[in-house]
């Protein structure tokens, strides 16, 4: 046994990034100034007096969120713009300077109240960016005005499932570029929201590498511990030197934890993807994309690819200038709810038995099948080659298979599904990587026999769940 396999194979995710993980599928919120100008990103220079969203209804949005079975909503408190969406202490650039409320609203707390009331939790973006305040480039400065707008989020919201940073370190209205003191917002939120998760620029979950929702065929948590720094793009606010590691990884490449990679990194860290993109083709809303709002095929697949794909998916949501969500995109996104109740509600496998060629004491095929997330079938250690099968009891149609690796691990390299008909097992489904979810779809095909064989695995796979559906409900 290669002892870097060992070590890849007991690196271990936190108990915040396993909450965030079984989350799946959670909601970005992109509302602020910029909803009234019609643009991506603000100067800085807007006015306050332009924001005036007299329909907000926060509740509206949350409904909205857990009708496509979402769990959470990330607010952007504060964009690159600097107008913040609470009334803070240290900045007049603020909805205590617009019309809305007579300047005493505070979106920040109508959403984190609505959260709560709809039972999902509730996340907050603070751009280190901002394009208003003179003391951006005055790094100690501005530091201690970034920390204290922090803090009041931190305290005066109720709890914080995750706290997501981006690293967008552009000019201030000084002409300076400030040097983001990120070990001390670290610091900040540990102490404050020790459970909160610290998304991109942090050191929880990683950013997938790109804003269209592609995701890898072979995502692994377990990646070289240089890829915590990818995100935080300003030079001089890396902490981390890269010469103890062997090469630099890049966010963008398709290969992050192969056995190749993980045999030439000296050290590696649980960091798992989250796969983000919005509705619409902008972050913020424009009347003019009304229209563009992604098919439910598209919604489907990135779905799929990322919660099916050892991912979490963020799905961004702009209100509109009345302060609601679109009703083009309330309607797709129930369509995109049914649509995952409708595949996946009936496992077919709920009253199956199991089998496997090799179980270790303790860990016997059936505890795939019985629900439990700490459980999981496993065979003798350092068996990395092994089959287990599944027995319907009757022929059942069937399209879909979601695999489990038990949570505390990630091993399994490669797979192929099988199916048995007419006494003849063929293989229905090639994979690699299953982590803490894989979805795989295939072709229906009509059996009472599925096998899954792992041909290649870390040190021996642990593998929890083995479900199988129907996307005909009558099968």
């Amino acid at each position: 046994m290669n002892e870097r396999i060992k070590y890849a194979a007991q690196v271990k995710p936190s108990e915040r990034q396993l909450a965030v993980q079984e989350m799946e599928f959670y909601s970005f919120i992109h509302f602020t100034i910029n909803t009234y100008t019609d643009e991506e990103w603000g100067t800085g220079e807007e006015d306050p007096s332009i924001f005036n969203p007299a329909e907000l209804d926060a509740d509206q949005w949350v409904e909205a969120v857990k009708s496509a079975g979402m769990k959470g909503l990330i607010l952007t408190c504060k964009h690159h713009d600097g107008f913040c969406l609470w009334p803070s202490r240290y900045t007049e650039h603020s909805v205590k300077n617009s019309p809305w409320k007579n300047g005493l609203g505070d979106v920040v707390r109508e959403v984190s109240d609505a959260c709560r009331r709809g039972g999902i939790k509730f996340g907050i973006y603070l751009s280190p960016w901002d394009r208003h305040e003179p003391t951006y480039g005055d790094s100690e400065v501005y530091n201690q005005y970034f920390i204290n707008q922090l803090r009041e989020l931190l305290t005066e919201y109720g709890d914080i499932f995750c706290v997501w940073f981006d690293g967008a370190c552009g000019e201030g209205p000084n002409g300076k570029r400030q040097v983001y003191d990120w070990d001390a917002y670290y610091a900040l939120i540990r102490e404050l929201q020790p459970e909160a998760c610290i998304s991109v620029c942090g050191p929880d979950i990683r950013w997938c590498g790109n804003e269209a929702g592609h995701c890898r065929s072979s995502e692994w948590s377990v990646v070289p511990a240089s890829i915590q720094d990818n995100e935080k793009i300003h030079e001089n606010s890396q902490q981390q030197d890269d010469r103890e590691f062997a090469r630099k990884f890049s966010s963008e490449d398709e290969d992050l934890g192969s056995r190749e990679i993980i045999l030439d990194t000296p050290k590696l860290i649980w960091y798992p993807a989250e796969v983000n993109t919005s509705i619409r083709p902008g972050w913020f809303y424009h009347a003019s994309e009304d229209d563009k709002v992604k098919s439910l095929e598209e919604l489907l697949h990135v779905y799929e690819g990322s919660v099916g794909g050892n991912a979490t998916f963020l799905l961004n949501l702009p209100p509109d200038r009345r302060g609601l969500i679109h009703e083009n995109d309330v309607r797709r996104l129930q369509e995109l709810g049914d649509a995952i109740q409708h595949r996946y509600s009936v496992n077919l496998a709920s009253e199956a038995a199991a089998s496997a060629s090799e179980s270790a004491e303790g860990h016997e095929a059936e505890q795939v099948l019985d629900g439990n997330p700490d459980t999981f079938w496993a065979p003798l250690q350092e068996t990395e080659q092994v089959s287990i099968e599944i027995d319907l009891g009757q022929e059942r149609t069937v399209d879909h298979v979601i695999l489990q690796e038990y949570r505390y691990s990630q091993r399994i390299e490669r797979f192929t599904l099988e199916c048995k008909t007419g006494g003849e097992w063929s293989t229905i489904y090639n994979g690699t990587v299953v982590g803490y979810k894989k979805i795989c779809g295939f072709e229906a095909v009509s059996s009472r026999y599925l096998r899954l064989n792992i041909s290649e695995s870390r040190w021996w796979p642990n593998l929890s769940a083995f479900e199988v559906y129907s996307s005909d409900t009558n099968a």
